[in-house]
């Protein structure tokens, strides 16, 4: 049987934030005492930059979506194409809520659900599979798209921000990540999270969709590279001009602090929740200039972290549950008993006060977990690339 074809140059990249995003769920499950690495008055550099490393993780894992659906529409009728992205964007909606969730908060009986970037590529999926079913080009999808990602910025100057709003609205326009209103209490001891806002992520995605030709096989490489460094280099022009006027594509300011250092680090401090503007142009710039320079590029280590990219839900999906065993085997390990291991007015289980480990300690658990996935992915990266079965394009 004939191996399909991938396009290494994004599989290296999507494995690349596929790793650096498992550092940021480590930390989130095991360091201790859960400070906030974004909060200037008390974070620490490094700190600050081990969740700043992970802002580019989901914006490029959406764009990256949005090409590959563009890639597998042209083995397909817009009718089929269509029908898959509705599909698979219903199942990966569905896999959030129902394996994702329980595997995050380690509590199978679902008291906490969190709609994260399962939920958001999901859904936008689904939005791309009726916009391609009604007939709307590939360029109108672009710019669909483009005034998303321009312009929803737009109602942080109209009161209709991330801080109010209906369930309806969080869930589409303003979800703020994990605190205030994003916060929707299910009853007295059930909750939703929505962490993810639906409509922005859509844009990424639909971008993603619109640049896809990019990649087709007729397409000339050194062209492509040049449009890629190109538009790289333009959105991080914009971030700088932007961010540094503080003119408008993001809610929270930078301003000058007590010491250079925070005032970098307040410069670097955009919005993920929703995606910014300015949020979306330093990560996307940074991923397409990173796309336009590693295609071609070959290795020992290259080739590892491609395996890790040829199959991103495979590992998405296990890291939570390998990251969800660590956590409980420490718990354990650091002497806690099982009638403590649920905490009032705490959602996450295996979580009491005083638990956890240094920054240190949670870099070496994230190692731990990438390393026992590497061969788990190389396998699977094999026998999808051998598979025709039909499930295969929905893993």
């Amino acid at each position: 049987m004939t191996a399909k074809y991938r396009i290494e140059s994004i599989d290296l990249l999507r494995g690349a934030v596929m790793l650096i995003m498992a550092i940021d769920h480590c930390r989130d499950h095991l360091l201790r005492g859960h400070p906030d690495p974004t909060n200037l008055a008390s974070t620490t550099p490094l700190l600050f930059f081990t969740r700043w490393i992970t802002h580019f993780c989901a914006p490029v894992f959406v764009f990256l979506s949005g090409i590959s659906a563009w890639l597998a529409g042209t083995r397909r009728t817009r009718e089929q194409l269509s029908a898959l992205l509705i599909k698979r964007g219903l199942w990966l909606i569905a896999v959030e809520i129902l394996l994702i969730s329980p595997g995050l908060s380690l509590d199978p009986r679902l008291h906490m659900v969190v709609l994260q970037v399962i939920w958001a590529i999901g859904g936008s999926m689904f939005l791309l599979g009726l916009l391609i079913r009604l007939g709307v080009s590939r360029p109108a999808i672009g710019v669909i798209g483009a005034v998303i990602v321009l312009g929803h910025n737009i109602f942080d100057y109209t009161g209709a921000g991330a801080a109010g709003g209906t369930f309806a609205w969080q869930l589409l326009m303003a979800a703020g990540g994990f605190v205030g209103s994003s916060i929707v209490p299910l009853g007295h001891d059930h909750i939703v999270i929505v962490a993810y806002a639906l409509i922005p992520w859509t844009g990424v995605l639909l971008l993603g969709y619109a640049v896809g030709p990019i990649y087709g096989s007729g397409f000339d490489a050194v062209r492509r590279r040049r449009l890629l460094l190109s538009a790289g280099v333009v959105l991080l022009a914009a971030f700088v001009v932007l961010r540094g006027f503080n003119w408008y594509g993001d809610p929270a300011p930078w301003s000058v602090q007590k010491s250079t250092m925070l005032t970098v680090l307040s410069f670097l401090n955009v919005t993920k929740y929703p995606c910014s503007l300015i949020y979306l142009c330093m990560t996307l710039g940074v991923a397409l200039v990173v796309l336009a320079m590693t295609e071609g590029v070959k290795n020992k280590f290259t080739s590892a972290v491609v395996y890790y990219g040829n199959v991103p839900f495979f590992y998405y999906v296990i890291h939570w549950y390998l990251l969800g065993l660590s956590t409980i085997a420490v718990f354990f390990l650091q002497g806690y008993g099982t009638g403590q291991v649920v905490t009032p007015g705490n959602p996450f289980l295996f979580d009491p006060p005083g638990f956890g480990l240094s920054l240190a300690g949670v870099y070496g658990v994230w190692l731990i977990v990438v390393v026992a996935l590497y061969r788990p992915c190389k396998w699977f990266s094999g026998y999808k690339k051998r598979s025709s079965n039909w499930w295969i394009s929905y893993i």
